[in-house]
């Protein structure tokens, strides 16, 4: 009992963790920018590959994650100047592209070698935003979407968001504001209910909705009346007019 115990406790630690990275890499509710998909779970995904021993139960999964915090940094790895060659001790890519190809490629690999861990999902999240950053939006559906249907709730909302973004930029509005509301309805600890209803009121904005974005915008500020999301709504509300 006391084993399995000190088990849940480093779970429930590596969830709070988790979570708390991807709430503060997620909230993007100033402006859309696909750039800023990209950020999703970068940080939480490096908790889980510096924490594996707590949650990940067996070698393979291990394996995996320790693939996957390569691929993360690989998003980060610096861009060199025009003309600037490589420099064979200091890794770095020619452009935003190629760093995200070969991310991508990486990404795939671990979906590919060890499908059935849970890392395996946070690749495909991954393999869902690289996608779409190289302009695969038939990719970046079917990745996304697969995530979005997992069992970690979590996850899948923060699948949910990424995908929105990817039917925003296709001009699927509609689908875009179908999973806003769903993620509006039933909130998650990575994609709150404010973060959701920005969101939407923003695709509201974008597709000249005034009077839908405005009606968003005003609930928010009712719903939450002392807080700095209200303020940011006022200032909204104010654009519109």
């Amino acid at each position: 009992m006391r084993a399995e115990t000190r088990h849940r406790l480093k779970e429930d630690k590596f969830s709070r963790a988790t979570i708390g990275a991807a709430e503060a890499t997620v909230h993007w509710s100033e402006e859309h920018k696909s750039k800023l998909i990209m950020g999703g779970l970068i940080l939480a995904v490096v908790l889980a590959a510096t924490f594996g021993g707590w949650y990940y139960l067996n070698q393979q999964d291990q394996k995996a994650s320790q693939l996957l915090s390569q691929a993360v940094r690989t998003l980060d790895t610096q861009l060199r100047p025009a003309g600037t060659p490589a420099q064979p001790d200091v890794p770095s890519f020619a452009s935003a592209k190629e760093r995200t190809t070969e991310a991508h490629k990486q990404f795939q690999a671990i979906a590919n070698q060890y499908p059935h861990t849970r890392t395996a999902e946070f690749a495909r999240y991954f393999l869902g935003l690289t996608s779409s950053q190289l302009g695969d939006n038939t990719a970046a559906e079917r990745d996304l979407k697969a995530v979005a249907s997992t069992h970690n709730e979590d996850l899948a909302a923060l699948a949910k968001l990424a995908l929105a973004a990817v039917y925003r930029d296709a001009n699927r509005t509609k689908d875009a504001i179908d999973l806003y509301n769903q993620l509006i309805a039933k909130p998650t600890r990575s994609v709150g209910k404010t973060t959701a209803q920005m969101e939407l009121a923003d695709t509201y904005t974008s597709t000249q909705q005034p009077g839908e974005a405005k009606r968003v915008y005003e609930q928010i500020q009712k719903e939450n009346p002392a807080g700095e999301v209200a303020q940011l709504a006022t200032r909204k509300l104010q654009q519109l007019k």
